[in-house]
């Protein structure tokens, strides 16, 4: 791909299939579909040169259009941070344009937006590698195509921290009372930046990043489950259906929390 893909203040579309080097990625995002308002998310993949691509997902908060305008404030830095035009671009190792980006938008949300925010989740891919970043909720993935989890980001919040420490199983999470609360945004003077080390892809691996509306609605044995093999189209379907069934009945027995729901799936070739 010559430029970015980006969506933005995105309604109902099909997903958006795109190859990159070693494999395929596609983005998909859409809003509440209780809902009346606009969708919050931001997702886009973005050329970082030298076949590298970031690949963000970024998840508006504060329950205004305000939540949508931090989101895509994160996403249009970021893009100006690999914008070959810039003096200071070439020769700047990704890693640091992604972190100085991401400050750069929390300085602006916390000046120009008061009040809201957006969590990130954001994966530097590269020659059969990934590295994660991200601040707050949204999550990242990444499982072989026999199941094996090889990477899963913890959520920046209570219960995210409760199911790492092994006080809460990830069933009980997905209908805890404070599963809302988030604890780590862009547009917070406290913000944080949570960097991976690089980790290599095999064949067939996938990668997911996800908003919350996804997570908060399928647990990650389900997750794995649904997407690790088959046809990439397929397997986001797969998790978009069930993500969207349940928002629309949830029940006792099952997670059912209606919200934006993005993701960005990439499968590295065989």
């Amino acid at each position: 791909m010559d430029g970015p893909l980006l969506l933005l203040d995105a309604a109902p579309a099909e997903p958006a299939t795109v190859a990159l080097p070693g494999g395929t990625a596609l983005a998909f995002t859409r809003p509440n579909p209780e809902g009346t308002g606009t969708n919050q998310d931001a997702v886009a993949i973005l050329p970082t040169g030298d076949d590298g691509h970031l690949l963000v997902v970024a998840d508006g908060m504060g329950g205004t259009r305000q939540g949508g305008e931090a989101a895509a404030s994160v996403v249009r830095n970021l893009i100006a941070a690999f914008d070959p035009r810039r003096v200071d671009g070439p020769g700047k190792p990704v890693r640091t344009a992604v972190l100085d980006a991401i400050e750069a938008a929390n300085a602006a949300i916390q000046r120009e937006l008061a009040g809201s925010g957006t969590t990130l989740a954001a994966v530097e891919l590269g020659n059969a590698s990934v590295r994660p970043y991200h601040v707050g909720d949204s999550s990242i993935l990444v499982f072989g195509q026999r199941g094996k989890l090889k990477l899963q980001t913890v959520s920046h919040s209570p219960v995210g921290f409760a199911v790492e420490a092994g006080m809460l199983d990830e069933e009980e999470a997905l209908h805890h009372d404070e599963l809302h609360y988030v604890s780590n945004m862009i547009g917070s003077p406290e913000m944080r930046i949570e960097l991976g080390a690089p980790l290599g892809l095999s064949r067939h691996d996938t990668l997911l990043i996800a908003s919350d509306g996804l997570t908060d609605n399928v647990a990650t044995r389900e997750i794995i489950e649904l997407a690790r093999k088959g046809p990439l189209e397929q397997a986001a379907a797969r998790l978009i259906d069930l993500a969207t069934a349940r928002m629309l009945a949830g029940s006792p027995t099952t997670p059912g929390k209606p919200d934006d729901l993005s993701l960005i799936a990439f499968r590295r070739d065989g």
